[in-house]
């Protein structure tokens, strides 16, 4: 029997669905690519579900959608504490040291991821218009994700975080931008993101070039990558310079059409 393959995530569906068991997707409609090269993430359906491990993610809503997770015993997923909407009153947390201390606070970061546990259901969303963009990770993968875009990920993921230099954070000043780092090793992992506006992915081909202005930039894998370049442009009446990221393939690149800065969380 032939089986659907998943435009976005490539996973393998049976012929009856309608939406991938890995990421959402809709497998009855096709991919929207601009002539650009450009595809569009997948709108996920109203009450979309999906599996990870042993437990289940049902998207709600679609202008700020809430990804309400079922979590069976032995899973778990962490967060950035202030994303989490509810929770049932068993579902045990803790708390996941990131390292970094006084690095992540200047670049507003928040020092200490939560965790969930299970069994139980818990509930995730950001206030902010956007779409929530599911990445399942295959073992031995890397991808970087702009600073507060990550949602949620789940427990076999490796976490850490890195700095690029000489982009502004949100190009108000500050000490560069950071980007949260997600790791697999020996199982796979699913990494929820929240993209503000809509989100687009694009393949690089080995040594293409792409500029992209920081605020757009949203994920990359780590096959990408990603430098800091000045623009002569006169950007006011004392500054010639703009300040680009310049992102080199191979690899994946996602981008959001719209972009809020973040203060110190």
């Amino acid at each position: 029997m032939d089986r659907i393959e998943c435009q976005w995530c490539k996973a393998q569906n049976e012929p009856d669905r309608t939406s991938c068991a890995t990421c959402g997707a809709p497998l009855d409609t096709k991919n929207l690519v601009s002539d650009s090269g450009w595809s569009e993430a997948p709108r996920l359906r109203d009450m979309t579900e999906f599996r990870f491990s042993n437990s289940t993610c049902q998207v709600e809503g679609e202008i700020v959608p809430v990804a309400e997770i079922a979590l069976a015993q032995g899973d778990s997923v962490f967060f950035e504490h202030h994303v989490m909407l509810w929770k049932e009153h068993e579902v045990p947390m803790s708390a996941l040291n990131t390292g970094g201390g006084m690095k992540r606070m200047v670049g507003g970061m928040p020092h200490i991821l939560s965790v969930a546990h299970g069994p139980g259901r818990i509930a995730f969303s950001r206030d902010a218009a956007g779409e929530v963009v599911v990445l399942p990770l295959h073992p031995s993968m890397e991808l970087d994700v702009r600073e507060h875009a990550f949602l949620v990920g789940t427990h076999s993921l490796n976490y850490s975080f890195v700095r690029i230099k000489g982009l502004a954070n949100v190009l108000h000043g500050g000490e560069g931008m950071y980007m949260d780092r997600f790791v697999t090793t020996g199982e796979p992992g699913l990494l929820l993101l929240h993209g503000y506006g809509n989100v687009f992915q694009k393949t690089l081909a080995p040594g293409e070039k792409i500029l992209v202005e920081p605020g757009g930039f949203l994920y990359k894998d780590s096959s990408v990558t990603m430098n800091a370049v000045q623009q002569n442009v006169r950007t006011s009446m004392m500054r010639r310079g703009m300040y680009l990221a310049e992102l080199t393939g191979p690899g994946r690149v996602g981008i959001q059409s719209m972009y809020v800065h973040h203060g110190t969380e």
